[in-house]
């Protein structure tokens, strides 16, 4: 029964091509502005926050990794539940566009301030962590977004679409269950020792 969910909802994601690859150009593009724009006072100031605070709360934090896992959990799960908000109207739709875009614009500049500001150990923490879990939730934030736009424009409100759309929902949570337990491993292989994990 779960094979079967797990391949009618990664079927129903891949069937809508045209909005997969909209919303992954829109994702790419937001990436390259966030890089570029970084460079004024304001803007880099603010993704150096965001950056410092991902090496002090996650990286090399003294709270224990099962509490950071919570945390990133829940927060994945919030921009998730904003996303699927969209699957009720079309004019919903707004937020899904929102968060990736924004959570793109971000990514683009910490990549450039890591780099620019951290150096070596910078460019390390990207190339092991932070951009491959940060991909991989983006990835599954793109096919909810993708779903959400399949909906919006024929949601009747009736238990049968909610049901369906609780049903996308538990797996896409899932998903972020799966990369959020991924980072906890690489946090603990590479980052914190194992008595943390408790």
């Amino acid at each position: 029964m779960d094979r079967f969910f797990l391949q009618n909802f990664f079927g129903s994601v891949f069937s809508r091509k045209k909005t997969l690859i909209f919303l992954s150009l829109l994702v790419l593009v937001f990436l390259i502005l966030g890089a570029c724009f970084v460079t004024t006072s304001a803007v880099y100031d603010y993704h150096l926050s965001i950056c410092d605070g991902f090496l002090t709360d996650v990286c090399f934090s003294d709270t224990n990794v099962f509490l950071i896992f919570l945390q990133r959990t829940g927060g994945c799960a919030l921009l998730l539940l904003l996303i699927l908000i969209g699957s009720f109207h079309p004019i919903a739709l707004l937020l899904p566009l929102a968060v990736l875009a924004y959570r793109a614009f971000t990514c683009g500049g910490c990549l450039y301030v890591f780099f620019e500001y951290y150096g070596v150990t910078g460019a390390m923490i990207v190339f092991v962590l932070y951009l491959p879990v940060h991909l991989c939730a983006d990835a599954i934030l793109v096919f909810a977004a993708t779903l959400a736009f399949a909906r919006a424009f024929s949601f009747c409100f009736c238990a049968c679409d909610f049901l369906d759309l609780l049903r996308d929902a538990l797996i896409l949570l899932g998903l972020v269950i799966a990369v959020c337990l991924f980072e906890m491993i690489l946090l603990l292989a590479l980052f914190h020792p194992i008595g943390k994990i408790l």
